[in-house]
């Protein structure tokens, strides 16, 4: 699959799918064991921490739109697409996810934006520094819509911890990883056609 260059068709087809396929896997692989492990540690007064634990993973579809359509706005619109996906899906959260979509997709951008080449490179230090993004403004959000403000100093404090290894570890080193393995394949099958 190759990056689209400009805002057209396939960008958008491209988009797209990757929200729907984020959308999908949030559904039905990350929500199924994040509601396990949440069942099992929300006893222990612990359950705000699995939510930190996660994040990271409900982050993944900003960060691989941008990869493949390396434009502004791309990691926005693939986030809110998954969220969409996910809403309709039957998504436990509901139309909450929508805007926790904007908000994760726009937390990831930060990373990125305004320098279009950040965009096209894709480097390490974007993709992680999307990631913090992504960590800070979902946490935010959190602490406002639900009721984080509430929470002991040390919980709080743990809760935020979690939450930025979780995103710099799944949202940033994972889709990272991810991706430079996409690099090597359309390496690979340059390779093969320049010496055909």
């Amino acid at each position: 699959m190759k990056k689209a260059t400009r805002w057209d068709i396939r960008a958008i087809i491209l988009v797209t799918l990757i929200g729907i396929f984020c959308g999908i896997i949030y559904t039905y692989v990350i929500n199924f064991f994040y509601n396990l492990v949440k069942v099992a540690v929300t006893p222990t007064g612990l359950g705000p921490v699995v939510d930190s634990a996660f994040a990271g993973l409900w982050f993944i579809a900003a960060p691989l739109a941008m990869y493949f359509v390396p434009k502004i706005g791309a990691g926005v619109i693939g986030e809110t697409l998954a969220a969409v996906v996910e809403m309709f899906l039957g998504g436990q959260w509901g139309a909450m996810t929508l805007l926790y979509g904007i908000i994760q997709g726009g937390g990831n951008e930060l990373g990125f934006f305004p320098n279009q080449s950040k965009y096209q490179r894709f480097s390490w230090s974007s993709c992680l520094w999307g990631a913090f993004g992504a960590s800070i403004a979902a946490f935010i959000y959190n602490y406002f819509v639900y009721g984080y403000q509430q929470f002991k100093p040390g919980l709080l404090v743990l809760v935020f911890v979690v939450n930025i290894i979780s995103g710099l570890l799944f949202d940033g080193v994972m889709v990272k990883l991810i991706t430079l393995r996409f690099d090597a394949m359309q390496h690979a099958v340059s390779k093969t056609n320049i010496t055909e």
